[in-house]
């Protein structure tokens, strides 16, 4: 049978991911030091796989709350508040998803209209542009320079907005660059992004591992709470990439847009994962540091 016709538009146009092709190439040789997925060197920490175990041994094996346990939410928003100086509300404003990567997709899936265009600053993550394309926005790259450390400046921005712009992805720390965009960097383009009413998706996923200085969050800059769909997850800073754990801070009014989707699609994160990451967040910060 030749499926080929019954295959979407959409779905035909997006190459498959030429890293993870290349990924699967080099998996069994062991001459190549790989630069590909973003991987941490480490196991997961003892004490964060000790909860796994330890909850499913008492039979923590059911559905969660669509949002995630709530004692998770307090954690991460526990989280947010002692590292980046955030304040969510746990029970309106923050939401756990299956890894970042589901995070991006319910929130471009929420947020577009066929036609809308969002920015994606280049060299980024490979998922942005097809996720983008999957939801029928349209992906407008934005080159970023070597000689501005690859960040996003006011002009590489300005020079990419038009009135059918409605989203900025702003990938900082930058996969794959490693750039990272200090406070008064972020405060220059954040007047850009409220003049032209934008909404940011700012995937924050490497944020604990910032060298020099700390993360500063966008949402975190007057006027970008509001605005802003923050992304985290704990993949790389408590190496947790296979327990496929992320989560989303921002407005009710989106959260409760991007649930609609999370609830008809995959219902919850795995509760095991759930209860480990809330050991990883209260007692493995040691850890964490060790690891970065």
């Amino acid at each position: 049978m030749n499926t080929d016709k019954y295959i979407s538009n959409a779905v035909k146009s997006i190459p498959p991911s030429g890293i993870r092709k290349f990924f699967d190439l080099v998996t069994n040789s062991k001459d190549i030091i790989s630069l590909g997925v973003g991987e941490p060197d480490f196991v997961t920490p003892w004490e964060i796989r000790k909860e796994g175990i330890d909850a499913l041994d008492r039979g923590s094996t059911t559905y969660t709350s669509n949002l995630g346990l709530p004692e998770l939410r307090i954690a991460i928003s526990y989280f947010l508040k002692t590292h980046y100086n955030l304040t969510y509300d746990p029970e309106k404003e923050i939401m756990v998803t299956i890894g970042a990567s589901e995070a991006i997709d319910l929130a471009l899936r929420a947020l577009l209209n066929d036609g809308d265009e969002v920015l994606v600053p280049e060299p980024s993550y490979v998922s942005y542009a097809p996720c983008v394309t999957l939801t029928r926005g349209i992906p407008v790259f934005v080159p970023t320079d070597e000689k501005n450390n690859f960040i996003l400046t006011p002009d590489d921005l300005k020079s990419k907005i038009t009135p059918k712009t409605k989203v900025l992805i702003l990938p900082y720390p930058n996969n794959p660059t490693g750039a990272i965009m200090k406070k008064e960097e972020l405060e220059e383009i954040v007047d850009i992004i409220i003049e032209h009413d934008l909404i940011v998706i700012s995937d924050e996923i490497y944020s604990e591992l910032t060298y020099e200085g700390k993360h500063v969050s966008i949402a975190s800059l007057p006027g970008m709470k509001e605005r802003t769909i923050l992304i985290n997850g704990f993949s790389k800073a408590f190496a947790m990439t296979g327990w496929r754990l992320g989560y989303i801070a921002a407005e009710h009014g989106f959260i409760e847009a991007m649930n609609k989707i999370h609830q008809y699609t995959t219902i919850c994160a795995p509760i095991t994962a759930q209860y480990a990451a809330i050991k990883g967040i209260y007692q493995c910060e040691e850890d964490i540091v060790k690891m970065r």
